[in-house]
């Protein structure tokens, strides 16, 4: 009879080998060495022997490999803000060209869709007509002015004489009457002989101002009518300035005003914005302008309050209806977090960032995002002073892998240091 003492660990090892028998463990579930006593050959012994000196521990496993990864402290630092809107160009200054006086257009004395300058003459009325009655007016005018010449002789001669009584007063006042209604007549003639001539000068149809004229929407031989449908003529239209018209809606309004009420948003004052204008082939209008009227009224039909920006146009490159894109500059974000755009990644469940932390390990942060700026991300929560964000090497990390970080500046040294020559043979 042979008696061992093994470790309990090489029992599983071992059973294949031994008959049955006693085991006594002396210490249940401790892990200490356990006695067996049972009656074999020494030739099994021998096999016993060899099996039981093989067992091993388990090796520890060795520790995951130090990433190497490029990381940036943030910095809070003041931001400017750029916000975008569609907005629709207007023009500062459109006039509807319409008819005065009734009549028939004779002639069209513009080229549709030019621009036109100031009293330049668009429209012409037959005149004939006008003319006859600023000549009846005339008439009546020299007539009254003779009435008046001979109630005022009237009066000259019946003065003297009641001042003589040799006239009554019944007649110096009948007198004195007769000169005051000329008077008023002639006036009353003068009236008639201006309006006729008003009317006649309505017939030429002249712009208001400088600007692009429109369409005529009526030909020559055409009735126009001071009322109605048919006065419309045409428009002339400034361009410079021009308007750009834009809608804030009552979400953003309010938005603002929270931001702007718990300091992480500071505006200018007086509405001092400056409004940038790009067009639809993405290129950037070369004049900037101001925003110049904000509708307080919010509109139930569009849901928006209405903006308005003021700009330069003096090549009239923009149209009035034209649809443009203006970025509205002016306020700024004091004390921002802001993170490179690459360091934050986008998942179902929102964006997060991977970054360093004490203990020098990746560490996976969910963030919340807020306006872009350049190529950076105002992170709104999430983030503060200090930590350490990870902008490339992040794609293969696993929350909690050791990392070590470099600055950007050494990753750049790194990638332009030239790699080292092989030495050259021996002998060569």
């Amino acid at each position: 009879m042979f008696k061992l003492t093994i470790m309990k660990s090489c029992l599983p090892c071992i059973e294949r080998f031994l008959p049955d028998g006693n085991v006594a463990c002396a210490a249940s579930g401790c892990g200490t060495l356990s006695s067996w006593t049972w009656r074999v050959p020494a030739a099994l012994l021998a096999v016993l022997m060899v099996t039981v000196c093989g067992c091993k521990k388990e090796e520890p496993k060795a520790p995951p490999p130090v990433a190497e990864v490029v990381a940036v402290a943030v910095t809070p630092k003041t931001v400017p803000i750029t916000t975008p809107f569609v907005a629709q160009v207007e023009s500062s200054h459109q006039v509807e060209i319409v008819a005065r006086v009734n009549g028939f257009l004779e002639k069209i004395l513009y080229k549709e869709g030019d621009v036109v300058k100031t009293g330049q003459v668009l429209f012409l009325m037959d005149q004939k007509p006008f003319k006859a009655q600023v000549n009846a007016a005339k008439g009546e005018v020299e007539n009254r002015q003779a009435q008046l010449w001979t109630a005022k002789a009237n009066l000259d001669r019946i003065q003297p004489l009641a001042a003589q009584d040799a006239a009554s007063k019944s007649d110096l006042d009948n007198a004195v009457g007769a000169v005051k209604s000329a008077e008023a007549s002639l006036y009353e003639a003068k009236s008639r002989l201006e309006k006729a001539e008003l009317d006649l000068g309505y017939t030429t149809i002249k712009s208001p101002v400088n600007g692009v004229s429109g369409q005529a929407l009526l030909r020559e031989g055409a009735f126009l009518s001071a009322v109605g449908q048919s006065s419309k003529l045409s428009y002339v239209a400034t361009l410079d300035p021009i308007w750009i018209n834009f809608s804030v809606s009552q979400n953003e309004m309010a938005s603002t005003r929270q931001e702007v009420a718990k300091g992480r948003l500071a505006v200018p004052k007086n509405m001092n914005y400056d409004v940038e204008v790009e067009l639809s082939d993405g290129t950037r209008y070369p004049h900037t302008g101001k925003l110049s009227f904000a509708d307080p009224s919010f509109s139930q039909q569009t849901g928006t309050f209405l903006v308005r920006a003021e700009l330069p146009n003096p090549k009239g490159v923009l149209r009035p209806g034209m649809f443009v894109k203006v970025h509205v500059k002016g306020a700024v974000r004091p004390n921002a977090i802001v993170v490179p755009q690459k360091a934050v990644q986008q998942t179902a469940n929102g964006h997060v960032v991977y970054l360093v932390n004490d203990q020098g390990q990746a560490e996976l942060r969910p963030v919340m995002v807020g306006d872009w700026v350049g190529d950076e991300w105002v992170i709104n929560q999430g983030l503060k002073g200090g930590d350490k964000i990870i902008v490339e090497g992040f794609q293969r990390l696993a929350p909690g892998a050791p990392v070590k970080a470099i600055t950007p500046e050494e990753s750049a040294a790194k990638a332009a240091a030239p790699a080292a020559k092989p030495a050259a043979p021996a002998g060569k």
